[in-house]
């Protein structure tokens, strides 16, 4: 099962010292958004975090983009992929995501017995 339609997103993240060193590189714009798109699709696939690097086009990057996230430390080497750094730190994980979700259906199935007696 799949995560969440949304990532807690940190509304300092504009001015967080590693985009703002991605700003000054050539193309780091790009890298930035790269880095967005690589936190919604982790959280639309329950990936906790991790990066496949099949997943690179889908995320609308390049190897030079991921490679500027990499120096900025906004996303680590991994074998088959990157990890987001931080992602554990920042967001549910995919097991906190399916439990969530599992006591919500359980809870509206419990409220529409009630409301169907």
């Amino acid at each position: 099962m799949s995560g969440l339609p949304w990532v807690r997103f940190d509304t300092s993240l504009p001015d967080n010292p590693k985009i703002l060193e991605l700003m000054d590189m050539k193309d780091g714009r790009a890298a930035a958004f790269v880095y967005c798109c690589g936190l919604a699709y982790s959280g639309k696939h329950g990936t906790d975090g991790f990066l496949p690097q099949s997943a690179l086009a889908r995320l609308n990057g390049r190897p030079s983009d991921a490679a500027k996230l990499v120096a900025v430390r906004l996303w680590e080497d991994i074998p088959g992929g990157w990890q987001i750094h931080g992602w554990a730190d920042r967001q549910e994980s995919n097991d906190e995501t399916q439990a969530r979700r599992l006591r919500a259906q359980k809870a509206a199935a419990a409220r529409w017995a009630k409301e169907r007696l």
